[in-house]
Order: structure tokens, then sequence, then C-alpha cells
């Protein structure tokens, strides 16, 4: 923001005096969106979500909500960093980053399009629903019917849906991803559905 303001002797003063007057909407230090007085329009939440922090992109509950996997609604932007786990609290919502570590992090990230010049990093149905078992501590899968329970009971994920997924990618992901015994089983689950 400070860029834009450069030719301003006190640019941080001219940004507060811009968030004082409702043209400006904080987010956290050094990001701001339009405020209410410019625009009633709050910006879309993924996009946000890929901005407050990066690297990252939206997965786990925001993820399987996105994609109808999941029935619930999520109240909270859930994504993953490279970075340290952490929470925002902003006056546009909750965003939530979980570490997870490279190379695992970089498969199965979707770029999706808010606008002809806005986009967004989301992760597939695949990768999210790794994402949210490598992410839940206490979740270890350790034969099909467990695996069939804990996506039928504890995620309430629709079964027929699974049945699309691309297990080749599944697949290929599983040499370098965390908790592997648990998506290795996932992934026969979903074979034999």
């Amino acid at each position: 923001m400070t860029w834009l303001l450069q030719d301003y002797r006190q640019p941080n003063d001219k940004i507060q005096y811009l968030v004082k007057d409702g043209l400006l909407l904080p987010v956290r230090k050094g990001l701001y969106v339009a405020g209410p007085k410019i625009t009633h329009q709050q910006p879309d939440p993924f996009l946000l979500a890929n901005h407050i922090l990066g690297p990252s992109y939206v997965s786990l509950e925001s993820a399987l909500s996105y994609y109808d996997l999941i029935p619930e609604k999520v109240y909270e932007t859930t994504s993953v960093t490279t970075k340290g786990s952490r929470i925002y609290q902003t006056p546009l919502g909750v965003f939530s980053y979980t570490r997870l570590r490279l190379p695992y992090y970089s498969y199965g990230i979707a770029s999706v399009a808010v606008s002809p010049k806005q986009r967004f990093l989301v992760a597939t149905p695949e990768k999210a629903l790794f994402d949210k078992i490598i992410a839940t501590a206490g979740v270890e899968l350790r034969s099909r019917k467990g695996a069939l329970a804990y996506l039928e009971n504890d995620l309430r994920i629709d079964l027929d849906r699974l049945k699309t997924l691309n297990v080749p990618a599944m697949k290929e992901w599983l040499v370098n991803s965390p908790k592997r015994t648990s998506l290795d089983i996932l992934v026969q689950t979903i074979q034999q559905l």
C-alpha cells in the first residue's frame, strides 16, 4: 500500500486516515481492501485467503465444502501453507492456515478464476481429502472398514462423489505424503466403492 502513496511524506498517516474514513478496511498488517464507503461487495474469501498468507492454497474443510464433498457449510476459510500454522481473525472472517511440508505441499493445486483478472488457488478434491486426513491429529486409518467409517460418520462425505476422484493422481502423491499408510488405505477404500 505504501508504494501507492510514495509521494506522501507520511504514507502510514494517510493509510490510517483512509481506514478511519471508511475508504479502506484493514485485513492484516500491510493488507487492505476497499472499505464500506467505496463498495459493499466483499472480496472472495478464497482469494483473500491466498493473499493473507503466502504461499498458501485453500484446502481442508473449505475445499471439501467447495466441491460439495461434505454437507456442512464452513464458516472459517481453511488453507494449507509451507509456513507455520496460524489463525487470522479479520473483519472479513476467520482464516486458518495449517503447515504441510514440501514436496507434498505442491501436489494437487488448482487455479480457479474469480473474474477475468483474478484467480485463487484451491486444492483439488483429492488433495483436500488427503490434506484433511494428514492435518487432523489422531486420525490413523488402519483398515478399509475404519476408513469407510471415518468418511461416512466423521466427515459425512458423499460416497458417490468419492467414486469420481482421480485415484491415479492420489497414488502418485503417496510416495512423499505424511501418514502414507493411512492414505494408502484411503485410496484402497475408494477403489473398492
